[in-house]
């Protein structure tokens, strides 16, 4: 039970919920089949765990430096070597896995697992640490589309997933970043030091206007709700320095929402 708990805990429960459920809910409203969708949630999963089992096993060292006690492995929940291996097998089980949504989309969905791969093992020390979260959730609107009507997704939402990553990755990095420092991990954000925190809302601002204002038709009236809620939620972070990160958290919310709704026009 100690090592079910650790595997739990180091999945990155949190992220891992929230992508399987947005990706599986855009493919819900971009008209997939109910076995589809559930496909598509299968996928995702194997995806994330394979994603962040390796997160952990990779950091274990670097976490135990630092004692952070929200890792599994620190507080002896589960060892490396566990989440190693089940990191290595939930990579295997994800190839065909992705597969079964057609070629195309699984490609897709495997360059979506590479990059986060690639990001564990090296990439997030390094300046361009942002851009496997860009080619990633760039990638899934195609994913989404090649595997419902075989065509690629259009630019806009290619673009605004793509600006919702690096968002993510500015906003999933900021709480750790005097860990980080303290163990030498050099990627963009921490660069940036403390604009990462005002810089994150930015790509996150701009990827909710991209998927309200690009897809064809009015934007009606949720979306201009969207604008709106995006636009004060960014003012409120500009005029109030110390403003809480869940503020950041609220516009990514917003680009979420309105990339469910812009679904059926993907």
């Amino acid at each position: 039970m100690r090592a079910l708990k650790g595997l739990a805990l180091a999945s990155h429960l949190g992220p891992t919920v929230a992508v399987t459920a947005l990706v599986t809910a855009v493919a819900w409203s971009a008209g997939r089949s109910p076995t589809g969708c559930l496909l598509v949630a299968a996928t995702i999963l194997t995806g994330h765990l394979s994603i962040g089992w390796s997160n952990d096993a990779i950091d274990a060292a670097r976490d135990t430096i630092v004692n952070r006690k929200d890792k599994p492995v620190v507080r002896g929940l589960v060892s490396r070597r566990t989440l190693a291996v089940a990191a290595g097998l939930m990579l295997v089980i994800t190839v065909p896995v992705s597969l079964a949504n057609g070629l195309a989309a699984g490609l897709v969905h495997l360059l979506f697992v590479a990059c986060a791969w690639a990001y564990n093992l090296g990439l997030k020390s390094t300046v361009i640490s942002w851009l496997p979260y860009a080619v990633a959730f760039g990638g899934l609107p195609s994913f989404v589309t090649l595997g419902t009507t075989h065509t690629w997704a259009p630019w806009w939402a290619t673009m605004a997933t793509a600006l919702l990553g690096v968002g993510a990755h500015l906003a999933n990095v900021v709480p750790d970043l005097a860990d980080d420092l303290a163990t030498g991990v050099r990627g963009w954000p921490q660069r940036l030091g403390a604009h990462a925190r005002l810089l994150a809302p930015l790509p996150l601002a701009a990827a909710a206007g991209l998927l309200v204002i690009a897809p064809a038709g009015p934007i009606g009236l949720i979306g201009w709700l969207a604008l709106a809620a995006a636009a004060g939620l960014l003012i409120t972070i500009v005029l109030w320095k110390q403003a809480p990160f869940l503020v950041t958290i609220a516009i990514a919310g917003v680009s979420v929402v309105a990339l469910i709704i812009s679904g059926g026009t993907l």
